[in-house]
């Protein structure tokens, strides 16, 4: 609460609501307070702020926007403190010294069997589908040495070990953690994570990841979706051999792709159309892909379904040609190089090197070639210094140059273009036919728009806490809030289809929307506040309730909640 200004007798108190009965309104449904009093229980009397309270102000911060930890009591004192489950009292208490003991009682505790147990209410009060999980890593960055942080145990539990790795943020010079995340095909649910060190290879997680969603759901008849790290023999046949199904993308360096690339050289192939979806751009012609069944199975004995999009065709065949022009470009830059006096490459070998560096780096190397060619340049120098007359004796200067000839191999290109715009799945799935598979795939990208929000709405880094186990608990927070924003997205979503509702206009200059973020739906309700009028005694005289626009409570009714409710 803050502060207003006082008019004779009387003071104006300002309450913010924001979209904090929201994300009460979902952690209601999810009975998230009673699992934190549950499983991370305040054992010492002593302490004013119960470690559960202050996790439940850092879950709602992070759905809502993140701020720093040491702000945490200044965020507080300009909303209703009581949305948060607290009282007046207990706000100044939110330090970030006591939040940080709150994330270690959060890694200290059952952690496993809490977020288990969220997850099996969200599946069951959402009516959440689950038999099809999609599975991706991402890394998170860290800023600072973290020296002392090698994976010592606390209570009886390694903590993870921050490591330079692969970042998929391209910040190899910073350390980073290895972020697993399961979700759902239906809305993209968040319903399992893992965080591990920061050196972890991705294709070593799959099997683990699998083993706990079969424990987290007691099945395995759910459809594994991952990208072409999940393709490995080891993994493929352990899901296989329990039973369980699985799809992924073949990666390009198994013989099996460049197998089928020839074929379709010599081949007549008989595509089936899939699916069509729109353009991605106003104007844009529809996208059609296709589907074909490999003539053989993988080394495995699995099936492979080649896939072809037409948008990707066309991206294919520009890629293609752009590299090779940026190739030519590059020879062109080195022969200028070459025609400079000052040049410094001076031997066959050197211009050689630099050529296929060059082509390298333009990946053109596939399609361009190049020859080094060599002349003589021949000059005439004076024997002597001075003005030349008629007497002056010239000697026969003979120097090599080099010049590289490029060309084009056309018949390889002609060769590629054969196979433009596809790409094989495997599965050992018999019963999906290729455009069920296909689609299914296709929702990999929810995933990782469920990162894209991790690291942009939720501000998962930079980190600056030294302590493993405190990163830990704050990553299980950011799961609950990844969790949240997604069920937000899911009622209006779902309420929009089954009212056959195609887009509402939530954009600036109402501009219609047909698939509503959570950080769209959140932003519209930002500044409302409700204000109270208090007496020189303190008591309240009235409390002015805020009006809600006809966007405000549109979103409210496919939330399902009631503006009263809301106010």
């Amino acid at each position: 609460m803050s502060a207003g200004t006082p008019a004779d007798d009387f003071t104006l108190r300002d309450e913010a609501l924001d979209a904090l009965p929201i994300i009460d309104h979902v952690t209601s449904l999810l009975g998230l307070d009673g699992l934190l009093d549950t499983y991370v229980p305040e054992r010492d009397q002593r302490v004013l702020l119960a470690p559960a309270r202050a996790l439940s102000v850092v879950m709602a911060n992070l759905a809502l926007g993140h701020a720093p930890l040491y702000a945490l009591s200044e965020w507080v004192c300009t909303l209703d403190a009581s949305l948060l489950g607290l009282a007046g009292s207990e706000v100044p208490l939110l330090n970030d010294d006591r939040v940080g003991r709150a994330l270690l009682s959060l890694f200290d505790a059952d952690r496993s069997t809490l977020l288990n147990a969220l997850v099996l209410r969200a599946v069951e009060r959402f009516n959440v589908d689950c038999s099809e999980l999609h599975n991706d890593s991402t890394s998170i960055v860290l800023h600072g040495a973290y020296d002392d942080a090698v994976g010592l145990t606390r209570g009886g539990k390694a903590t993870v070990v921050p490591a330079r790795g692969h970042s998929k943020d391209h910040r190899p010079d910073l350390k980073q953690l290895v972020y697993i995340l399961s979700v759902t095909a239906d809305g993209a649910v968040p319903v399992a994570h893992r965080v591990e060190h920061g050196n972890t290879e991705d294709s070593t997680t799959h099997i683990a990841t699998w083993d706990s969603l079969c424990a987290l759901f007691d099945t395995r008849g759910f459809l594994y979706v991952a990208d072409a790290k999940l393709a490995t023999r080891e993994n493929m046949d352990h899901i296989d051999s329990r039973g369980g199904r699985f799809v992924s993308v073949l990666p390009r360096t198994r013989k099996e792709d460049r197998a089928m690339r020839d074929w379709l050289v010599d081949h007549e192939a008989n595509w089936t159309e899939a699916f069509t979806r729109p353009g991605r751009h106003v104007g844009d012609a529809p996208n059609v892909y296709e589907t074909l069944e490999a003539p053989w199975p993988s080394a495995e004995g699995y099936r492979v379904i080649w896939c072809r999009s037409i948008a990707k065709f066309e991206h294919d065949a520009e890629t293609r040609r752009a590299r090779i022009a940026s190739g030519i470009a590059a020879i062109d830059g080195l022969n200028q190089r070459l025609a400079s006096p000052k040049t410094r490459l001076k031997d066959v070998v050197a211009i050689e090197v630099a050529a296929r560096a060059a082509l390298e780096v333009t990946s053109a190397a596939r399609w361009v070639g190049f020859e080094v060619q060599e002349r003589e340049e021949v000059r005439l120098r004076q024997e002597s210094r001075g003005r030349p007359g008629t007497n002056t004796r010239y000697r026969r200067v003979t120097r090599l140059r080099h010049h590289l000839r490029f060309f084009v191999d056309e018949d390889l290109v002609a060769r590629d273009a054969k196979s433009d715009g596809c790409w094989p799945l495997i599965t050992n799935d018999r019963d999906m036919s290729e455009a069920q598979l296909l689609i299914a795939y296709k929702r990999q990208p929810n995933l990782e728009r469920r990162h894209h929000q991790l690291k942009s709405d939720q501000f998962v880094a930079p980190m600056f806490l030294r302590d493993p186990a405190r990163i830990e608990g704050l990553m299980a927070c950011q799961f609950i809030a990844l969790l949240i924003r997604a069920l937000v997205e899911l009622l209006v979503r779902r309420s929009m289809a089954e009212r056959e509702i195609t887009d509402i206009t939530i954009y600036p200059e109402d501009r219609p929307c047909s698939a509503p973020s959570a950080k769209r739906i959140l932003e519209l309700f930002k500044g409302v506040t409700r204000h109270h009028l208090i007496d020189g005694e303190g008591h309240l005289v009235k409390t002015f309730s805020p009006t809600l626009t006809a966007k405000q409570l549109q979103l409210l009714d496919l939330l399902g909640i009631s503006a009263d409710r809301y106010l």
